[in-house]
């Protein structure tokens, strides 16, 4: 009523039409009505994973076509997140079959990919060891990430989680989000695990976002059109009340920053850090590898203050070492 000075006859008006009409969907009576835009398309079917499963054949037989008339750009954003996952799901999975769901209605459309193999973060910690399968999350978090770097480049769920507007993993104990709108809610421990690998994918239906756009955003130069940029949400590190105090923490946050040139360290959520984790980060790591830009943001004053106090001792280190050298 506020927004279009329209009565509250006017809109329940429109609200009846609609209804009529199929475009949405009403629950409740009177004043607890609710209302629920329409599924225009909606099917879920279950494919084997066996080698005559291909992505590029699904998505040209069941995707493309249940999409209809959508704009280039979203439909180009679609055609690269769904065949990227649902090839993660036919090579890395080890499991026997796949269901997909797909819904779309009159403003955004979701896909949803659920496999029964091994689960995505226990299948990257065994690959590398870690303590803990929410560790794993971090990896896929930071990019150039997978367990066949022979046959992959790891960048699929790196920038297919960036493209959406929804973008979600859910496999054994551990939920893996970027939502668009909310860019700290990464990662979420579920208390009832699940088998398998379960990715779910939403976009508007008229979003001005381009796949071009999402890529250059990580390209480190105008005349670098490599993956050589990333963006590190810090507070993965963390778990529950934990504090970011240790060093070996500080290795786990670094691990493979070294690939990149430019590394964004998002400090959203991070209340402190402690001496010891600055130092490695700050002072160890750049004097290490150099050629690694670390760029902090977001963080508050008393993170911001152990981060500058860690870099003048780095500038100190680097001077000291120059006047040993005569540079």
């Amino acid at each position: 009523m506020e927004k279009f000075g329209c009565s509250r006859q006017a809109i329940n008006k429109h609200l009846h039409r609609l209804v009529e009409e199929g475009a949405i969907v009403a629950y409740g009576k009177t004043r607890s009505t609710t209302y629920t835009l329409a599924s225009l398309v909606g099917w879920s079917k279950t494919f084997p994973l066996d080698p005559q499963l291909t992505e590029d054949r699904v998505w040209r037989d069941e995707v493309a076509p249940s999409l209809g008339k959508l704009p280039e750009n979203a439909i180009r954003i679609w055609q690269y997140g769904f065949t990227e996952m649902l090839n993660n799901a036919i090579d890395h999975s080890g499991g026997t079959e796949v269901r997909i769901q797909f819904e779309k209605t009159a403003a955004s459309t979701e896909i949803a990919l659920s496999d029964n193999g091994i689960g995505i973060f226990r299948k990257i910690q065994g690959a590398m060891g870690l303590m803990d399968e929410r560790h794993a999350a971090l990896e896929l978090a930071k990019g150039k990430f997978t367990t066949d770097p022979q046959n992959h480049s790891g960048e699929g769920i790196f920038f297919s989680s960036r493209v959406f507007d929804g973008f979600q993993i859910l496999s054994g104990g551990v939920y893996f989000s970027d939502e668009q709108s909310q860019k700290e809610d990464w990662i979420l421990e579920r208390t009832n695990p699940r088998a398998g690998t379960s990715v779910f994918m939403r976009l508007h239906n008229h979003t001005s976002r381009t796949l071009r756009k999402v890529f250059d955003t990580f390209a480190s130069g105008d005349e670098d059109y490599g993956f050589t940029k990333t963006v590190v949400p810090v507070n993965l590190v963390q778990y529950g009340d934990d504090n970011l105090v240790s060093r070996s923490q500080a290795k786990r946050l670094l691990a493979r920053f070294d690939r990149f040139k430019v590394v964004m360290l998002d400090f959203s959520g991070v209340h402190s850090i402690g001496q010891a984790f600055a130092d490695e980060v700050f002072r160890v790591f750049r004097l290490r590898h150099p050629e690694v830009e670390l760029v902090p943001f977001k963080a508050n004053s008393e993170v911001r203050r152990m981060i500058s106090r860690a870099e003048s001792h780095a500038s100190a280190d680097i001077i000291e070492g120059s006047d040993r050298t005569g540079r």
